[in-house]
């Protein structure tokens, strides 16, 4: 939601506020590669942040890191600006599904330069205007790749539409926040028909964008309560949300833990015992590590199915979760779309993060249950929630993080 937020704020006319938004290595790296193409972004406060619209222009040089958001969001926003704006960044993001979102833009008529594989680095050669209007996209990879489009089509000069054709596109939750954030701008959007999304051009309205806790984030919180039997509350939840996270509440409950949402927040306690699941994740592949950590904690066999686009995250996490959770003991079958998983006993050893975030919240989760389990890295949980090693440690030691400071906040957010 932060990182729509800064790229709606930037192509609206005036002044946006970002209340509480979340400050993480991808939501700084979106902030910065704004300021970079001319955008004023002030991140100073830590719950108050400034954007005020002004014309893009390049040269400019904008890192990605590891993020989805950064490296399908900003190219089409780049399209707009006058002068090359080029994009690379860490060496997995190289190896992130681009080619869609470059052909699009391609299509529209924008000077796309791009690797052999059609994806980092590339350099988007801006005139200052994008014809728009229809453009056919295999989004079957991420949902990002429509997004991006969207986000940027009320400056296009006229409008644009955006046709998936493929294979389902994952992740719809995030389709569906990214049109009701345009909406909230005052944009004029039509997803009446499936895999079909018009947006009229026109001038976006400047607001105050107050950020909901990141619900994905909580997962790995919420999923200690079942493995130590305690109890955890998020506060802040919210009672409506498009955000694909909500969905924990069901898939907690479904494996074993008592889910209350009241007015001090979403509270989880575990009964001592996990279920496994059967479930189709497609809508929250990114939930599936922490999940796939649940099940082989578990008590009887799991199966998630739907999450075959993993396998283009910040590593492919079918692969990363099959090798990790079995040198652990549990006995793991990688299928074409998801994780088999029997439960079995537990082993301490070290386990390899692969720099991916969600794969070092797998690894605390079990290490709630077994002894001598090593994280090769939890500074790559930076990427979405600097304060997770500090949240952890409090959370496990009993003690509310509620009175953190807000940078810290955010992160718990």
């Amino acid at each position: 939601m932060t990182a729509r937020a800064l790229v709606l704020a930037a192509v609206s006319a005036g002044s946006s506020t970002l209340h509480r938004p979340l400050r993480a290595r991808d939501t700084e790296l979106m902030a910065a590669g704004l300021r970079a193409m001319g955008c004023h972004v002030s991140t100073a406060e830590d719950d108050l942040w400034l954007v005020r619209q002004r014309p893009l222009n390049g040269p400019a040089s904008i890192d990605v890191g590891l993020a989805g958001t950064v490296m399908r969001f900003l190219p089409p926003l780049a399209a707009t600006a006058r002068g090359a704006v080029s994009f690379d960044g860490d060496p997995r993001a190289r190896q992130r599904p681009l080619g869609p979102l470059v052909g699009a833009l391609r299509a529209l008529g924008v000077p796309v330069e791009a690797s052999e594989s059609g994806g980092l680095p590339m350099t988007v050669r801006a005139t200052g205007t994008v014809p728009g209007r229809e453009v056919t996209i295999d989004a079957s990879s991420s949902s990002q790749l429509v997004s991006g489009l969207l986000l940027a089509g009320t400056a296009f000069e006229r409008g644009l539409v955006v046709r998936h054709v493929g294979p389902p596109v994952p992740s719809a939750p995030h389709l569906q926040m990214t049109v009701r954030m345009l909406r909230a701008a005052g944009a004029a959007i039509d997803d009446s028909t499936p895999d079909l999304w018009v947006i009229e051009p026109g001038t976006l309205h400047p607001r105050a964008w107050t950020i909901e806790p990141d619900l994905s984030g909580a997962a790995p919180f919420l999923a200690a309560a079942l493995v130590t039997g305690g109890s955890v509350t998020v506060p802040g939840w919210p009672g409506q949300t498009t955000q694909p996270g909500d969905r924990l509440r069901h898939l907690l409950g479904a494996m074993g833990g008592r889910v209350r949402l009241g007015p001090d927040g979403l509270t989880v306690r575990g009964t001592g015992t996990i279920t496994g699941l059967d479930a189709d994740l497609s809508e929250v592949g990114e939930l599936t590590p922490v999940l796939a950590a649940l099940a082989a904690l578990a008590t009887t066999p799991s199966r998630l199915r739907g999450i075959g686009h993993i396998r283009t995250h910040e590593t492919d996490r079918l692969a990363a979760l099959a090798r990790e959770l079995g040198r652990l003991g549990a006995g793991v079958t990688e299928l074409p779309d998801g994780l088999a998983i029997e439960p079995a006993r537990l082993r301490g050893t070290r386990v390899e993060t692969y720099d991916d975030h969600r794969m070092a919240h797998a690894a605390a989760v079990i290490g709630l249950a077994v002894p001598n389990v090593l994280l090769s890295d939890v500074g790559c949980t930076t990427k979405t929630m600097p304060a997770f090693g500090r949240l952890w440690s409090a959370m496990v030691g009993g003690r509310s993080t509620r009175d953190d400071r807000p940078d810290e906040r955010g992160g718990q957010g």
